[in-house]
């Protein structure tokens, strides 16, 4: 039988699957939660916030929907940064790994429960 927290996730599954493919599985958490901002947590810049609700949504929107995912941009195969267009601005986007404390960085980012993604959208000017 599997250990399913409150929420449905199954520890053990996890764990059993952190012993596989460590690129991949963190492009698919990464994908995951790029694409949800479920089990992570997301910062949006102030440059980006100044632009209003209705861009705060939109951007998001277009970091939830990026695939243009190519050696040039993406190295390492992880889905962890790219860089959208929004209305004329340069918009990059990043995913970093922590421990579950958020005190230093993960170790083993492959590993979901003991890292913590943490999503930052800001605009190119201020990275």
């Amino acid at each position: 039988m599997h250990d399913r927290d409150a929420s449905g996730f199954d520890h053990e599954e996890e764990q059993n699957k952190n012993k596989q493919g460590g690129t991949q599985r963190i492009r698919v958490l990464n994908d995951k939660f790029r694409r949800t901002g479920l089990w992570g947590q997301q910062l949006i810049t102030l440059g980006i916030q100044e632009m209003g609700l209705l861009a705060v949504i939109e951007i998001r929107q277009l970091v939830a929907s990026f695939d243009a995912f190519s050696e040039d941009n993406d190295p390492y195969d992880e889905h962890d940064f790219g860089c959208v267009t929004y209305r004329n601005e340069k918009v990059f986007w990043k995913i970093d790994y922590y421990d579950a404390t958020l005190s230093a960085g993960s170790p083993d980012p492959a590993d979901p429960i003991v890292t913590t993604r943490v999503l930052t959208i800001m605009l190119a000017q201020e990275y």
